[in-house]
């Protein structure tokens, strides 16, 4: 891409250069006005065939003789820049890559996902059964391509540099989820992406205890460490099996398997905030019921009472079965 630029901009440079040494040498040389040294110009290095504007000089005629060899030696480089671009298909990486971007661009409040391994891929397919904007940050060049092939919007490159979460939309984004194999790494993340923007959450895995509290202070708003969970899952399984089997069941697969839905109380119309959770009515309007209740304050409350008034910037938990919550999607 760099190169591909560098280039560009090297090829652009020495066209117009030569365009404007022509020019201010036959103003020079030959007295002419601005647009006659420029339509000579423009006559010898594109070598048309027009007539001069008057006899040359011999010394005019030196310093043509350079331009029409200088401008065919540039041009030479220029067609054979571009024909390399085009063999290679880095030129059609480039446009390919410029229409990604301007995608990216137009994104508000999407997730960035950095690390398309096994914990970034499950991110994924739960953003995806959510219908949430994403965008994978992928430093191997081989899973960009296969990003690519399933047609997700990615980006190539170091997540912990400044310009790669740029590129990938950072400053509009709502969240950011750093599931890189090195905890090093997530750190750089999260210290990279507060800075950028700080209303942004992230969150960060953890392969060590020790890392928790660093990626904490750095910024992370949730830390979470896959090994630990899947440790604790187990025993659970041995503890209280039939507890955790129906905890499970109730783990979002797929959108025909959902059995849990958030609401933000500011996206309900205008007419039910500062009412109850019973003038909601969510159980004859959809049969789900509302398990958690979550305040301004983020604490939350298990099985709230009927009366908890609905105020701004709380959150509501329920509980239905899949063509429930497909109904209540519908509704709010």
């Amino acid at each position: 891409m760099k190169l591909l630029e560098s280039k560009i901009n090297t090829t652009l440079l020495l066209v117009i250069s030569t365009i404007t040494i022509g020019t201010l040498g036959y103003i020079l040389l030959s007295g002419f006005s601005f647009v006659d040294a420029l339509y000579m110009t423009v006559i010898t290095v594109t070598t048309v065939g027009f007539g001069e504007v008057q006899p040359f000089t011999p010394e005019e005629k030196i310093f043509t003789i350079f331009l029409i060899l200088s401008s065919i030696t540039v041009f030479g480089y220029a067609i054979s820049s571009f024909s390399e671009y085009l063999v290679s298909g880095r030129l059609f990486e480039h446009f390919k890559h410029r229409k990604v971007e301007k995608q990216i661009s137009r994104l508000k409040g999407h997730t960035i996902v950095c690390g398309y391994g096994r914990n970034g891929k499950q991110a994924i397919l739960k953003l995806k059964n959510y219908n949430k904007d994403f965008v994978v940050v992928e430093y191997d060049k081989e899973m960009s391509e296969l990003l690519d092939s399933e047609e997700l919007l990615n980006i190539n490159g170091d997540a912990t540099l400044d310009e790669t979460l740029l590129r990938a939309g950072i400053m509009n984004a709502a969240y950011l989820i750093t599931a890189l194999p090195s905890d090093a790494n997530n750190l750089f993340v999260v210290l990279t992406a507060s800075q950028l923007n700080r209303n942004c959450k992230i969150i960060s895995r953890a392969s060590n205890e020790t890392s928790y509290s660093k990626l904490k202070i750095a910024g992370a708003d949730n830390v979470i460490m896959p090994d630990k969970l899947g440790g604790d899952h187990m025993a659970s399984l041995v503890t209280t099996p039939d507890v955790i089997e129906f905890v499970d069941r109730l783990t979002i697969e797929g959108e025909t398997t959902a059995n849990l839905e958030e609401i933000y109380v500011d996206d309900l119309p205008k007419k039910y905030i500062g009412k109850t959770i019973l003038d909601l009515d969510l159980r004859r309007q959809t049969g789900c019921t509302v398990i958690g209740f979550r305040n301004p304050d983020r604490d939350y409350i298990i099985n709230p009472e009927a009366s908890t008034v609905l105020v701004r910037k709380a959150h509501l938990i329920v509980l239905g079965r899949p063509e429930q919550i497909i109904k209540l999607r519908e509704l709010f």
